[in-house]
């Protein structure tokens, strides 16, 4: 049963949701050491588990199967897929990024790749055709894998293939939003000149941050202006202004786009305690802008949604509650900040010596936040990129920088 803070937010009547989920996922593993420890997905699905929510009314627990193959060529070059399949015997191609530090290789290369491929696809396809409202893949988010290389930990890019799985299917209008730390560079290349995909990336600057991309003037192709939004932040930006930039950029674009539906990348990354990262991002404020996706599913694309993971490694603290929230909201669940972490989840970490293990699923209120239609500050760093992107990409987009929104 799920705790006494929970609520389930959309009764008997609520539309299935699916969990895409195989224990084979955790075969992503690049060895001991790396940053990309398939323990962040167990110890998130053990939270998850732990809090009842696979018993959430209407949630379907779905297998990952592989992706297809022709989808798998489609976004992906040929050379590349031969190399990723070298790879997994032990050949290097370091020029395709195979066998770098970054992607050491592994003998489930291609096999794990594909089924993390495969799950996204699988929750493109269960919303599309209604399947399911809204579905999740925690082990997807490889944002960084481009059509030829390997890239920040990613080697399939399973954003990419579902988005170019909708749009085989005839969707018109799909809406990519990135919320990790990192720029979404991979996903904004494959549907640079679509006009059909509109990519919103919400970073930490290139300028302090790989892979060094995603500035405000980056806005697409000849054919697709104003498709590729950039929001590069400082380092430093805190709960209450990263939220004001989310929605002062994705709220108007989300409103004007009206997509068919809506995937979105939830890297963890951006959180105060990630090691790789500089940003100073709260449990609760990933969560509140997880809510805030749904909430844009609901309004503006009959609620159809596909949310996977992507980054973070704080592996224990942070990304099982982050990406727990967001099963819980993909479920129609209210889990409160306030919700006891389970004691046996907590154990579980500590013996492994990884703790002290949060007592709770949030850490610290959000607060209010300064809404955009309050007034641009010039003083201000956040305001300050808000604008420039708005600038950039609002006209093309036929919105008016200083008041849409």
């Amino acid at each position: 049963m799920p705790p006494a803070a929970a609520t389930w937010g959309y009764g008997v009547h609520m539309t299935a949701a699916q969990l895409i989920w195989s224990e084979e996922l955790l075969g992503y593993n690049f060895g001991p050491g790396h940053p990309m420890a398939p323990l962040r997905l167990e110890l998130t699905m053990d939270l998850v588990r732990s809090l009842g929510l696979l018993q959430a009314p209407g949630l379907v627990v779905a297998e990952a199967e592989a992706v297809d193959e022709d989808l798998l060529a489609a976004v992906h070059e040929p050379q590349y897929l031969a190399a990723v399949r070298a790879g997994a015997t032990g050949v290097a191609d370091p020029g395709r990024g195979i066998g770098t530090v970054d992607n050491p290789l592994f003998a489930a290369m291609h096999r794990a790749s594909a089924l993390i491929a495969g799950a996204s696809v699988a929750g493109a396809r269960a919303v599309w055709t209604g399947a399911a409202k809204r579905a999740v893949n925690v082990a997807g988010g490889l944002h960084h894998a481009m059509a030829g290389t390997a890239s920040g930990f990613c080697i399939y890019n399973d954003c990419a293939l579902a988005i170019r799985w909708l749009l085989d299917q005839g969707a018109q209008r799909v809406l990519y939003i990135d919320i990790d730390a990192h720029h979404g560079d991979g996903v904004e290349a494959a549907f640079w000149d679509d006009p059909r995909v509109v990519t919103i990336s919400v970073h930490q600057s290139g300028q302090t941050l790989f892979p060094g991309t995603g500035f405000a003037q980056d806005f697409g192709g000849p054919a697709a202006q104003g498709s590729a939004i950039n929001l590069p932040l400082p380092p430093d930006v805190s709960d209450g202004p990263w939220l004001r930039a989310i929605e002062a950029v994705v709220g108007p674009v989300v409103a004007d786009f009206a997509p068919q539906v809506i995937v979105s990348q939830h890297g963890a990354d951006s959180h105060w305690r990630d090691p790789l990262t500089q940003m100073d991002i709260s449990v609760d404020a990933q969560r509140a802008a997880a809510a805030l996706i749904a909430g844009y599913a609901e309004e503006h694309s009959q609620g159809r949604w596909l949310a996977t993971g992507g980054g973070g490694y704080d592996v224990a603290a942070t990304v099982p509650r982050v990406w727990t929230h967001l099963v819980a909201l993909v479920a129609g669940v209210d889990l409160s900040a306030e919700t006891p972490t389970p004691a046996s989840w907590r154990e579980a970490i500590e013996a492994r010596g990884l703790g002290p293990a949060p007592t709770t699923m949030g850490e610290r209120a959000v607060g209010e936040q300064r809404a955009w239609v309050d007034g641009y500050d010039p003083a201000d760093a956040v305001d300050r990129a808000i604008m420039a992107t708005r600038n950039k990409v609002f006209p093309a987009r036929g919105l008016e920088p200083m008041t849409a929104g």
